[in-house]
């Protein structure tokens, strides 16, 4: 049963690499959803097999986090000690890529950190509301689960760590840049990292399940031309919408 799980859990994280454009970045399936048009996050179950658990799946994210349940969460112990790689716009966000020694530990599980990316406006919503910026750090553990810690940005003043970053933004679709950034990742973070948790899936297709969601509850800054300029790059607003908790519980 260990091996079938394992197995399993690699296909998750192929599925991940795959739909967040580190292993086929310029593919032709990466390109056959979007968010407008035909291609829209309501039509994504049904543009291929693949994505059939972007329609009927039960445990979708992102989510309107509202009755919580109250536990003693473990601390999120965060070790972002290394730099980035290199950033690239795939046509759906902004994604930087980052190299080795960035890990998070989560209930005894060591999860090295992949790439983080945006969403305008915030995916996720925090009772009821939504933030006009929100950053998910995508993470994979060696046997392939997935955990995404998601920071939400509050219009406010420019966010100087965020500036080094949209200064190498690529503005075309398919562009890429090398982005050696030292505690780049670590940067981005608020202070207080008191956060909920939730089980959850891919907010992109193949819209996969089984994703641990850690969305942290305190925002960062950032200010109202940076959003713009994001926006501006991507041409339109890339967030999913909210999906059904179902039977699902949020614990803070």
């Amino acid at each position: 049963m260990k091996i079938i799980s394992t197995i399993l859990s690699a296909t998750v994280a192929i599925s991940l690499l795959t739909s967040i454009g580190i292993a086929s970045e310029n593919s032709e399936a990466s390109h056959q959803w979007g968010y407008t048009g035909h291609n829209s996050p309501e039509s994504w179950g049904s543009l291929s097999p693949e994505n059939k658990m972007c329609g009927i799946g039960k445990n979708q994210s992102p989510i309107n986090i509202t009755t919580t349940l109250h536990m003693n969460l473990d601390e999120l112990k965060v070790s972002y000690n290394g730099s980035s790689s290199n950033i690239i716009n795939n046509g759906h966000t902004v994604q930087v890529n980052m190299g080795d020694n960035n890990v998070v530990v989560l209930h005894d599980m060591i999860f090295s950190l992949k790439q983080f990316h945006f969403h305008t406006p915030s995916e996720n919503r925090i009772h009821g509301k939504s933030f006009p910026l929100e950053a998910h750090f995508v993470h994979i553990d060696k046997d392939g689960n997935i955990a995404v810690i998601a920071v939400m940005f509050e219009e406010g003043k420019e966010n100087k760590s965020l500036a080094q970053i949209w200064d190498k933004m690529p503005i075309k679709e398919g562009e890429s840049s090398k982005l050696n950034l030292k505690d780049i990742a670590s940067e981005l973070l608020p202070k207080n990292m008191e956060h909920y948790h939730f089980n959850g899936s891919l907010t992109t297709p193949p819209c996969t399940e089984g994703v641990r969601w850690i969305v942290l509850k305190n925002p960062v800054n950032v200010s109202k031309e940076q959003v713009n300029k994001f926006l501006k790059v991507m041409k339109h607003t890339n967030n999913r919408p909210i999906q059904p908790i179902n039977a699902r519980v949020v614990v803070e």
